[in-house]
């Protein structure tokens, strides 16, 4: 009896000592004796210039998304070319590959675990009524090898019930943004009336799947690419304001797969209006990302280019810890 009330004692005073509070150093309102991270620190605004940006190839004009696999930066179009392109960190092409067996209806992402490569073909901002989205899961080793064994993720969103056409950028149903964590996938959609964006789940496994709403997120902004490093805990969304201002949206030190219980920060990036596509990381600091060429004359006439970015600023410490 005495050792279960000492084993209950000691519960007690463990579960008591644990001081829940922001333990981010970087926060304005960080607590040096919390243990436990609540998700409640608050930071200044920061605002980050690029350190490189450079204009990539016309073959990629629309370049949609990016990860950093194998030495090399993948990219891709979402305008019907099946071709993904191996960029250097200057974005020099250096490698193609055809998916010459599968279709871009609009491939909005690409995203990877240690075994696949994943595509996004699941763009729905015109009208919002596409009934055939997609996720292309893309064995690496084949991949590389030039001759892909690609498995298809066909999906639905439970929550949405009416699919007749809406006005162009009207759609809560649209996604450019996407991640793989242990045996599901996260989708980051853009909710293009509020600014916000809806984190649904789905099974990842080949066949028909519902993709669950798991819950929302105001970035003040639309998402349009995320990269993800699992051991880290740190998953970055970039994406542009309706007036395309470029942002980034940092999530990290969460608990399991609930993206929202740690620290949440947005950050401006300082560059005109530019329709940030892509982000990839290696390793949570240094960061690559991807425009869209953008021309609507005589006002807009901008490019397609690859911007690098040093986070350290935000995330060394965290990182380094």
């Amino acid at each position: 009896m005495l050792k279960i009330i000492f084993f209950f004692l000691t519960i007690s005073t463990a579960a008591y000592a644990q001081i829940s509070g922001c333990t981010d150093p970087k926060a304005d309102n960080y607590n040096s004796e919390a243990t436990l991270n609540n998700g409640s620190c608050s930071y200044k605004n920061l605002k980050l210039k690029p350190e490189y940006s450079i204009r990539l190839s016309d073959s990629i004009k629309e370049t949609s998304g990016i990860i950093a696999f194998q030495n090399l930066l993948w990219t891709h179009n979402d305008d019907h070319d099946q071709t993904i392109y191996g960029l250097d960190s200057l974005g020099k092409i250096k490698r193609k590959i055809i998916l010459s067996t599968i279709t871009n209806n609009d491939w909005e992402e690409i995203t990877q675990d240690n075994t696949h490569i994943y595509i996004g073909d699941f763009g729905n901002n015109y009208a919002g009524n596409r009934s055939d989205l997609k996720i292309f899961k893309i064995e690496k080793k084949s991949f590389l090898e030039g001759n892909p064994k690609i498995e298809t993720i066909s999906f639905s969103y439970a929550d949405q019930k009416d699919f007749s056409a809406s006005k162009p950028n009207k759609t809560d149903f649209d996604c450019e943004a996407f991640i793989v964590f242990e045996d599901s996938i996260y989708l980051f959609t853009k909710q293009w009336k509020s600014s916000k964006t809806a984190i649904y789940v789905l099974p990842n496994q080949s066949g028909t799947q519902i993709a669950s709403l798991k819950s929302t997120l105001d970035t003040k902004g639309l998402v349009t690419g995320a990269t993800f490093l699992e051991e880290k805990k740190l998953i970055t969304l970039c994406g542009y304001t309706k007036v395309g201002k470029p942002f980034l949206y940092l999530l990290y030190d969460f608990k399991n797969d609930d993206f929202l219980s740690g620290n949440k920060r947005r950050i401006d990036l300082k560059l005109p209006f530019h329709q940030i596509e892509g982000i990839a990381t290696k390793d949570g600091l240094h960061y690559f990302l991807t425009n869209e060429a953008l021309v609507r004359k005589p006002v807009i006439n901008i490019s397609q280019q690859i911007h690098y970015l040093d986070l350290s600023d935000a995330l060394d410490s965290y990182l380094h810890k």
